[in-house]
C-alpha cells in the first residue's frame, strides 16, 4: 500500500511497483485514516508510508497499523529536512522496518532512478519476510539453531549450515560495524549492551543519507551516554569512542604517524552504497590486521561481505546476526554463508559474544 497526501507521488509510486511482476499494489491512501481503513481489506504486506499528511500523520497511524497487522513491514518516506529525519528515526525506534528519503519536489521525485530502485528493493525484500509472518510461524531456515562454535554447527541435524570460522586468538583492537535495513534499533540494542564493558574505539557504518547520519549519531551518543558521532576527516581514533560514517561519505581508517586516523571520501558508491561497509571493513583490515573485530547485523544486499573476507584473510574475527532477529538478513547472511562468520547470534547476544571476546574467552 502506498500512503502519500500528494496524488502524483501516490501513482507514481504505484505505477512503479505494478510494472514489476513481483509486485502488485493492493491499495493506496491520501492520508493515516484512509490507509488503517485499507488495511483491514488489503492484505497488504508492505507500507510505504508518508510522514507529513492532513487528517492522521504517518507517525500517529504507524502504532496503529503495527496493532492492526503486525506481520505488514513500514518504509517511512519522507523530505530531508531536519525535522523529517528525527520524526523518521523515531518512527524506525517505534518499529517501522526502513526508510526511504523522498526527493524534494515532484519533478526530482519522477527523475530519481535511485529514488526508483529504492522503492522497488525494499519493497520486494520485506514483503518476503511480511509473508513469511503473516502465514504463520517462520519457516524452518530461520528457526536454524544458534550457532556459538564450530563443534555446535557440525552437530546440527538439520540442512547444511554455514561453516563457521575459528576466531582469531588475537586480543581485538577495534569494532567495527556494519548495518543497514533495521539497522538504527540494532545499533541501539546491541551497543546498549556494550556501554560500560569495553574501551575498544567502536567505527560504524549504517547506510543513511546525511541528514540521518548526523542525528542518529547524536541520539546514540545522548541515549547510551557514549562518546561519539559522526566520524569527520582527520580525527585521531580514541579508545571508547564510536565514530559513524557520515551520509553520502566513505569513512575509512588509516594509520598516519603511528595513529589510527578517520578518512573520509566520496570515491563512487560501492554495492550502490556510500557510505558502504567494505570500505570500513577493508581499511580496518589493514590497519589493525588480526586484532580486528566485525559485526555484521541487519541488512538488505551484500555490502560488507568483500570487506568482510579482508578481515577474514588478516587473520581478524567477523560475527553476525541471525536470520531469525534481523529485519532482513541480506548482509549479516551473506557473510554467514560464505563462511566468514565465527558466529551467528540473536541480536541481544552479540554484545556478550564480543565482551567474551574482549576478554579473551571462547565463544
Amino acid at each position: 500500500m502506498v500512503v502519500d497526501d500528494s496524488a502524483i507521488i501516490r501513482g507514481l509510486i504505484s505505477r512503479w511497483l505494478n510494472e514489476d511482476p513481483a509486485i502488485t499494489v493492493v491499495a493506496s491512501a491520501a492520508n493515516g485514516v484512509m490507509a488503517l481503513r485499507n488495511l483491514v481489506t488489503s492484505r497488504a504486506e508492505v507500507v510505504i508510508l508518508d510522514i507529513e499528511m492532513p487528517e492522521m500523520d504517518g507517525l500517529t497511524a504507524l502504532p496503529k497499523i503495527m496493532e492492526l497487522a503486525p506481520h505488514v513491514k513500514v518504509v517511512m518516506a519522507s523530505t530531508l529536512t531536519r525535522r523529517n529525519a528525527e520524526i523518521s528515526l523515531r518512527a524506525l525506534r517505534a518499529g517501522a522496518a526502513d526508510y526511504i528519503p523522498k526527493p524534494e519536489s515532484n519533478r526530482e521525485v519522477n527523475a530519481s532512478q535511485d529514488f526508483r530502485r529504492q522503492v522497488i528493493e525494499k519493497v520486494k525484500a520485506l514483503g518476503a519476510v511480511a509473508r513469511q509472518e503473516r502465514d504463520g510461524a517462520l519457516p524452518s531456515a530461520l528457526k536454524r539453531p544458534v550457532m556459538t562454535s564450530i563443534a555446535n554447527a557440525a552437530q546440527s541435524s538439520e540442512r547444511p549450515l554455514p561453516k563457521l570460522r575459528k576466531a582469531s586468538l588475537v586480543s581485538p583492537k577495534v569494532l567495527v560495524v556494519g548495518s543497514s535495513t533495521g539497522g538504527p534499533q540494532a545499533l541501539f540494542k546491541f551497543l546498549g549492551e556494550l556501554c560500560g564493558k569495553t574501551d575498544l574505539p567502536i567505527l560504524i557504518t549504517q547506510h543513511m543519507p546525511a541528514t540521518f547520519t548526523a542525528i542518529l549519531g547524536d541520539h546514540l551518543s545522548r541515549t547510551l551516554n557514549l562518546p561519539g558521532g559522526e566520524g569527520k576527516d582527520g580525527e585521531v581514533v580514541q579508545p571508547g569512542h564510536f565514530y559513524l560514517a557520515p551520509g553520502d561519505h566513505h569513512m575509512t581508517v588509516v594509520k598516519e604517524n603511528g595513529k589510527a586516523v578517520i578518512r573520509l571520501n566520496q570515491d563512487p558508491p560501492e554495492n550502490y552504497c556510500r557510505p558502504a561497509v567494505d570500505q570500513l571493513f577493508r581499511s580496518a583490515a589493514q590497519v589493525y590486521g588480526a586484532a580486528t573485530l566485525g559485526v555484521m547485523l541487519t541488512g538488505m544486499g551484500q555490502d560488507g561481505l568483500a570487506g568482510s573476507r579482508n578481515i577474514a584473510d588478516a587473520g581478524g574475527t567477523i560475527l553476525a546476526q541471525d536470520e531469525e532477529t534481523s529485519v532482513v538478513w541480506g548482509m549479516p547472511g551473506a557473510v554467514a554463508n560464505a563462511g566468514l562468520a565465527s558466529a551467528i547470534l540473536p541480536l541481544p547476544e552479540l554484545g556478550g559474544a564480543v565482551c567474551r571476546l574482549i576478554r579473551g574467552e571462547r565463544l
